[in-house]
């Protein structure tokens, strides 16, 4: 079967928002890590009037779910929202309200062009900053980053907002924006490609970040050096990063690597793992992914307590065995590690049985994933149930012990389309963004989700 192609890196475990740092007790990030107040899991259950994806017949999409206060913040690529019965123009930027009835705001940014990445710098959320593929905001020229007013949507001058290639993740820190992208220059500053510290008052190149990140993944035809995603941790101190590259900082790290945020300058930690590349010990085989979807980590999460690193991959199925040899390796699966600062073999592994996963999150009782899957627990098919397969369309909800699915038939279902590009997890619930590929709109077995679904705690 011809696997459906996802259009974009995942978003996944990012920000939940400026009102996580009270509920943590965190003092140092400006915007913490999910805050996860009650235990789960959610309820399969969506939540009614959300906001949803409005267009038809073409393909529109929610890249990244933040939550700022008491508001929810929702970008990607797309041209108007639907709440109820009620239309609103947006363009590829949307707020409203965290709670029922989630009432979508007047704020109408005009960005022309897709929005990844969204974050915030300090409590107050009057400023929003933004990154993706874009050359203006509200007529002024920005290409591919700026700081936007949350009230008028303005461009804030001030900062920088010229990056030479698109911004793929952002994230707001102790007075930085940690920027990461396809970029080789950003607000004038060559010094560090790929990823950067930006000053938030200025958008200039501050310094905390400094890797000399190079390389490319060997496995993947022609694929450019880039980092596309991060999650900061719930401590606030440590932050995953996900991308192509083969050294960072000085050593070898191939797809993923953990920075230490907590000195005067972002390290990386001793932690690592050689499933994440296959140049050490192991063989290739058993490690690296199909030719065409070699580059395969796309998300991370954390544990509640930060003692659990959960990653979601494509990949197909290992490089150079058949599609129907039973699955080894990472290749489209959800994974937990733990987050020792050392070299690490996973805890465990779930196969989807060849679909890719693009987002993950967590809360103390399950670890979620999302993408297009249709199965868990499928490491004897591809593209077809094997032996013990479960189907589990969409998303699926495992046990943070065990790698297992928590319910069987699970009670977690979405409409597959492109795939669950983000998942997030606040004190309210889980928060799934996706798209509307072949008018795909249901959650919960629900319709009217279509890009935004979110999973109340009972």
């Amino acid at each position: 079967m011809k696997r459906s192609r996802h259009l974009y890196w995942s978003r996944a475990g990012a920000i939940a928002g400026v009102a996580a740092v009270a509920m943590i007790g965190l003092a140092a990030p400006s915007v913490a890590a999910s805050s996860v107040a009650a235990s789960g899991p959610v309820s399969p259950t969506p939540a009614s009037q959300t906001p949803q994806l409005n267009a038809t017949g073409s393909v529109e999409q929610i890249r990244q779910l933040v939550q700022c206060g008491a508001t929810m913040y929702a970008v990607g690529s797309f041209t108007s929202i639907k709440r109820n019965s009620t239309v609103y123009t947006r363009d590829n930027v949307v707020s409203f309200s965290a709670v029922a009835p989630y009432q979508v705001s007047t704020w109408a940014p005009d960005v022309n062009g897709t929005v990844n990445s969204i974050t915030f710098s300090g409590a107050s959320c009057a400023d929003a900053y933004i990154g993706g593929q874009f050359t203006s905001v509200n007529g002024t020229t920005a290409r591919n980053i700026a700081e936007i007013s949350t009230s008028t949507g303005a461009v804030v001058t001030a900062f920088g907002h010229t990056a030479s290639a698109q911004v793929e993740t952002l994230l707001g820190y102790d007075g930085h924006i940690l920027a990461g992208g396809y970029y080789t220059t950003i607000n004038g500053s060559t010094a560090d490609p790929y990823m950067t510290s930006l000053n938030a008052t200025t958008g200039k190149d501050d310094g905390f970040v400094h890797l000399g990140i190079s390389g490319n993944y060997s496995y993947a035809p022609s694929n450019p050096t880039r980092v596309y995603n991060q999650q900061l941790s719930h401590g606030g101190t440590l932050d995953l990063v996900e991308g192509d590259f083969t050294s960072v900082g000085g050593v070898q790290r191939e797809q993923i690597f953990m920075l230490s945020l907590s000195g005067t300058t972002a390290a990386v930690t001793g932690w690592t793992s050689p499933e994440f590349d296959g140049s050490q010990s192991q063989s290739a085989s058993a490690y690296q992914c199909y030719p065409t979807e070699a580059f395969y980590l796309r998300a991370a999460s954390w544990s509640p307590d930060d003692s659990t690193i959960y990653t979601a991959s494509t990949g197909y199925h290992p490089n150079g065995t058949s599609d129907k040899a039973a699955r080894t390796g990472l290749c489209d699966s959800a994974a937990a590690f733990p987050a020792t600062q050392a070299s690490v073999s996973d805890l465990w592994i779930n196969y989807t049985g060849c679909d890719s996963l693009y987002s993950t999150a967590a809360d103390a009782s399950a670890a979620y994933f999302g993408g297009h899957e249709r199965w868990t627990e499928n490491g004897n098919g591809c593209d077809a149930a094997g032996s013990g397969a479960i189907a589990a369309q969409g998303m699926e909800a495992l046990s943070p012990g065990t790698g297992l699915v928590l319910t069987n038939p699970p009670a977690y279902t979405r409409g597959r389309g492109e795939g669950a590009d983000d998942m997030l997890v606040t004190s309210a619930g889980l928060w799934i963004a996706s798209d509307n590929d072949t008018n795909t709109n249901s959650c919960g077995g629900v319709s009217g989700h279509a890009g935004i679904c979110f999973l109340p705690y009972p």
